[in-house]
């Protein structure tokens, strides 16, 4: 085994790396950016080393600077985690060169499956069944729209490097391809510096079902059985699960034996996964999965195999790289229950599932497992930290283990209920709300359930009376555990004729809230909304909803739902700049991509104005009304969260 081993990574999965070489007795070096100095990774490890600025392109993805911090260190491996240079086979190269075990496939294997087009030639050649469409080199538009039209509408057009949904547009007719390969292609250069594209029949009812494989050094390989994560948006995975719902011992034996062929094809060693594509139109049948790709490193949602395997796969990923056999045949990996992980994002669900920033000024999960079930949370930040621009915005996976798939559901809607975070617009309602979808909950689930079912899933209630006085009360710091913060804002107190109380003004979109907050000669509070709202009853702070204050801000936290109002300073003076209509703002940092209108231009409602790239991803900004466009954001341009982008002039200029 490795006395000490270097983590080129960050986040979550740094931090699942350090804990299992914390077990086995191996040191840890990690590796940060200038906006990860203070991260919970860097904390948690042995040893730490910068290695560059904040973007990824300075830091992360430097692998020169790594293999220097490897070698400074001592250590003898370097983990890849995922993402950043977990699939890049020149880095592999690189880290070997140098003296040092890549802990993962070899870089031969890598390339082999590294580009969706020759992968699933050589899977094709290896007997695995890969789904119909064009995987050849040519890439000229004629061309690719003839074998569109060969293939039939609809049709997906996927990037043939990198994976995660980027790259990727589905076309329904041909009139459309041509705007929709432009845009594939450009998010898939500024994703993975290749624009290269293949062009595939689109399933109707496509069910994503992947099969967790594991090779090691002596020619061996087994499975470790199947993942569904079919519960996606925008391509990218939301909540997964295992074993598949569904599954059928046919369509078990199938898929897992073409795993393990596809996994010996390329002599592969570690940890991967065989992701298939299965048509689940007319129920799962063992001649109706085809081969999409394989992910040659760890992947993010390997924590349910583990959790109905019993098996620590960075464990064995460590094991396996420092030179030892699988430490189980085949026949010894067995299932049991049912796992749930759930991927809890700063990001709008409202707004398309927008990302968002913030500081997580209140993050609380639940302290002990759900009646019924166990539970661990995957995470790489504290109450505290900022989610930064730069890197992916996940803040944690909540992943659940039942008996059965009932009982690990249950579970993870409790969770979900029992976690509180505030800072930063989070999407953990539409996670619960998704948990509670009748097709979920009976497993009728495909790829585009969410897409069909979005509206209800992404809604979020008004608050209620109820709801908006405890926001007033809690505003009031009235009834907080221990001494009061500041004396003066407390409500308890003598008065001499009359009952004490205090005005609170709270802010929840765009409507203002005026409270009264009475404190009561029992120790309860009394609060009082203006019209249009009605009086609401009195509060006894012992059956408060849980809430957290943070500066300028409180949230009610009603189930997994939460509620954030901000509460403004009444000394401080109203700053309305920038709150008219006439103008369009960025909804966050990124790049303007590309610019359809300009200066002078009349629009109308819906019509697209420009390409906002923001983590690696490509968001149409279009205008919310008709009107002539005074300025707009010029093509290239960097901007921040809240950057005008477009300005209109006002009725009757031009």
């Amino acid at each position: 085994m490795f006395g000490k081993i270097l983590i080129a990574n960050r986040g979550e999965i740094a931090c699942r790396v350090i804990r299992t070489a914390r077990k086995l007795g191996v040191r840890t070096v990690a590796v940060y950016s200038d906006a990860d100095a203070r991260a919970l990774h860097v904390e948690m490890a042995d040893e730490a080393v910068h290695i560059g600025a904040s973007p990824v392109g300075e830091s992360y993805l430097r692998g020169d600077r790594i293999i220097t911090a490897a070698l400074a260190t001592g250590a003898e491996a370097i983990h890849p985690g995922y993402g950043f240079l977990s699939e890049n086979p020149d880095f592999v190269d690189h880290v070997t060169a140098a003296g040092l075990v890549f802990i993962g496939p070899s870089a031969a294997s890598i390339r082999a499956m590294g580009l969706k087009d020759a992968a699933k030639r050589l899977m094709e050649t290896a007997g695995v069944p890969v789904v119909p469409g064009y995987h050849g080199e040519a890439q000229e538009i004629v061309l690719l729209a003839s074998k569109a039209r060969e293939i039939g509408y609809p049709v997906l057009i996927k990037a043939r490097a990198g994976g995660g949904g980027k790259g990727m547009r589905r076309v329904d007719h041909p009139d459309d391809f041509s705007e929709a390969l432009s845009g594939a292609r450009r998010e898939a250069k500024a994703a993975f510096g290749d624009d290269r594209v293949l062009v595939e029949k689109y399933v109707d009812k496509p069910r994503h079902i992947e099969v967790q494989v594991f090779g090691d050094n002596f020619g061996n390989a087994v499975h470790l059985y199947e993942r569904d994560c079919s519960a996606q948006r925008r391509h990218q995975k939301v909540i997964e699960e295992a074993p598949a719902p569904g599954m059928t011992p046919a369509l078990r034996k199938a898929m897992t034996e073409a795993a393990v062929k596809a996994a010996k094809a390329i002599d592969y060693s570690g940890a991967g996964t065989i992701e298939f594509i299965v048509d689940a139109s007319q129920g799962l049948k063992a001649d109706r999965f085809w081969f999409m790709e394989m992910n040659t490193r760890l992947q993010v949602e390997h924590p349910v195999t583990e959790m109905v395997t019993g098996v620590d796969l960075v464990e064995w990923q460590l094991r396996v790289a420092s030179g030892e056999k699988l430490p189980k045949t085949q026949a010894e990996i067995t299932l049991s229950g049912h796992a749930f992980e759930a991927r809890l994002y700063a990001e709008d669900a409202a707004k398309g599932f927008l990302p968002a920033t913030g500081t997580l000024h209140h993050l609380k999960f639940p302290g002990a497992g759900p009646q019924g079930g166990s539970m661990r949370i995957e995470t790489g930040v504290r109450a505290g930290d900022a989610i930064s621009p730069f890197y992916d915005p996940m803040i944690a996976k909540l992943v659940v283990h039942g008996k059965d798939r009932t009982t690990a559901l249950g579970a993870l809607r409790e969770t979900l209920a029992r976690t509180e975070v505030a800072g930063s617009t989070v999407n953990t309602a539409f996670l619960a709300a998704l948990a509670a979808d009748a097709y979920f909950a009976a497993g009728d689930i495909d790829t585009g359930l969410i897409g069909r079912h979005q509206e209800a899933l992404t809604a979020i209630p008004a608050p209620s009376d109820e709801t908006i006085a405890a926001a007033a009360l809690a505003a009031t710091d009235a009834g907080a555990p221990g001494p009061a913060a500041d004396p003066w804002a407390t409500l308890s107190g003598y008065a001499h004729f009359h009952t004490l109380a205090r005005r609170i003004r709270l802010r929840h979109g765009e409507e203002n809230i005026l409270a009264r907050v009475s404190a009561r000669p029992d120790g309860r509070f009394q609060v009082a909304l203006e019209a249009p709202h009605d009086a609401v009853n009195t509060h006894d702070l012992r059956t408060m909803p849980h809430t957290a204050r943070w500066p300028g801000h409180v949230t009610v936290f009603e189930g997994a739902v939460g509620y954030t109002f901000a509460v403004p300073d009444p000394l401080a003076k109203a700053d309305e700049a920038g709150a008219a209509s006439g103008s369009l703002r960025a909804p966050m940092p990124g790049l303007v991509k590309l610019v359809r209108a300009a200066a002078g231009d009349a629009v109308i409602k819906g019509q697209p104005l420009l390409i906002l790239e923001a983590m690696k991803m490509e968001h149409m900004i279009a205008a919310p009304h008709d009107g002539v466009i005074a300025e707009i954001a010029t093509e290239g341009a960097q901007v921040s969260d809240g950057t005008v982008l477009v300005r209109f002039a006002e009725d009757g200029q031009g």
